[in-house]
């Protein structure tokens, strides 16, 4: 398959699925509402999109952030969301395999993205993503060519027990829940698409990560130690480098102990 052609399908294929994304990210917190039905409908007015209305990153542009019909705000999130999943399909086939492990890294990223603004958004990761997603890595790693079963169980395994011993620790230390259930989870789904090699880096990005955020919104709030911020997206995204920077990461790594 042409290389030109291959990411430009990539790309667009990748910004359709960012549109159901949007839609999956508005509901989810919504347990009364479901991902299918109704049709994509702006959230002010309820009027139903019409198809051409409904166009990934196109629409956006040519209706000037403005629903055709009560002329309300689009929210900037639904063309980020659009592009950002194209962007992560463009790497993902300029990167790995097609049809595998294009397809199961491809469904990691999308729940990665969809974790990443549900809890930028409402502070809580969705079980419906995370758990099913253990199951489905775990069972990715049986036609994963670069990882084994069993480390894909290890990842599991270290993963949720990692950060449920840090998060009982803390409890049991300052009687405050410092770390949701949902991270546990998530860094436990990130173990079984990535195995229990990735745990190291994962949880080292993510802390760094999550302290510059942390500062910038201690600045922001000026709530001092009372500031919260959500540690998911941190996750994910320490998630994302070390699936696109592996080879980088494990030679640094290397190149770390062969000095010590």
């Amino acid at each position: 398959m042409n290389v030109t052609f291959a990411a430009f399908t990539a790309f667009l294929f990748g910004t359709i699925i960012g549109s159901f994304l949007n839609v999956v990210i508005l509901r989810i917190p919504q347990p009364d509402q479901s991902v299918v039905f109704p049709a994509s409908h702006c959230p002010k007015c309820k009027n139903t999109l019409k198809w051409y209305d409904n166009i990934p990153l196109l629409s956006f542009i040519l209706l000037g952030r403005k629903c055709r019909f009560c002329k309300n705000t689009i929210s900037w999130q639904y063309p980020l969301v659009e592009l950002a999943m194209g962007l992560l399909s463009l790497a993902l086939v300029l990167t790995f395999h097609f049809p595998w492990p294009f397809i199961g890294f491809f469904l990691f990223a999308a729940s990665l993205l969809v974790i990443i603004m549900t809890d930028f958004r409402h502070q809580i990761i969705p079980d419906v993503i995370s758990l099913p997603g253990i199951l489905l890595g775990f069972a990715f790693s049986f036609i994963n060519p670069g990882l084994s079963w069993v480390d894909s169980g290890l990842g599991i395994l270290f993963g949720g027990g990692i950060l449920f011993t840090i998060a009982y620790g803390y409890y049991f230390f300052t009687k405050r829940v410092g770390m949701g259930g949902g991270d546990i989870k998530l860094l436990a789904m990130i173990g079984a698409f990535l195995g229990y090699q990735s745990l190291p880096f994962v949880i080292f990005s993510s802390s760094l990560l999550g302290t510059i955020g942390g500062i910038a919104a201690m600045i922001k709030q000026k709530k001092g130690g009372k500031t919260v911020i959500p540690y998911g997206p941190f996750l994910a995204v320490g998630a994302l480098l070390f699936l696109f920077f592996e080879r980088y990461i494990q030679f640094y790594i290397r190149s770390l102990l062969l000095q010590q």
